[in-house]
């Protein structure tokens, strides 16, 4: 009895110490999650989409706010509408509630919004025709952390179309 006894109690022991005296910590914080999803997510960044981004990061420190990151992400979701839109021959948000939900989902984002263009030729060409647009300068300017990004070109008609997300995470 006395064995049975001491058996249980070292049992009891050995399990308060697992699990009042780790040293670890046990939470995972969405830094953690937004890194590891980035990283499994692949998505290979044109020129083009690399100089979209830098003219948006770009302005928005000359205006004093802060540089936006970069989520593969988020770009292969507006990657995802753009090949919607050239299939389809659109230019439009058609389910960008559904991309909004699925990016509040998997990243924890607070807000997500979105800009595209059609049928300009350069990055700074679309860039200019949102910072002359209230609303997609809205987007530009907002409180927002990071983005992502796709530039598709239409093989058939030759335009090119721009997906840029945006999200507070």
């Amino acid at each position: 009895m006395k064995t049975t006894n001491r058996i249980v109690s070292f049992v009891v022991l050995g399990l308060l110490f697992l699990t009042s005296c780790s040293t670890e910590p046990e939470e995972t914080t969405l830094s953690d999650t937004k890194t590891v999803i980035d990283n499994s997510a692949v998505y290979n960044y044109s020129a083009t989409e690399i100089e979209t981004l830098d003219l948006i990061n770009n302005y928005r420190k000359s205006i004093g706010l802060n540089t936006l990151v970069k989520i593969n992400f988020i770009s292969l979701k507006s990657e995802e509408h753009v090949n919607y839109m050239i299939a389809n021959n659109v230019v439009n948000h058609n389910d960008f509630v559904s991309r909004s939900n699925e990016i509040i989902r998997v990243l924890g984002a607070r807000n997500v919004s979105e800009n595209i263009a059609y049928n300009y030729q350069t990055p700074s060409g679309a860039f200019d025709a949102w910072l002359k647009s209230p609303s997609h300068k809205e987007n530009i300017v907002g409180d927002f952390t990071h983005f992502g990004i796709s530039i598709r070109q239409d093989a058939a008609t030759g335009k090119k179309y721009y997906v840029n997300i945006f999200a507070k995470i």
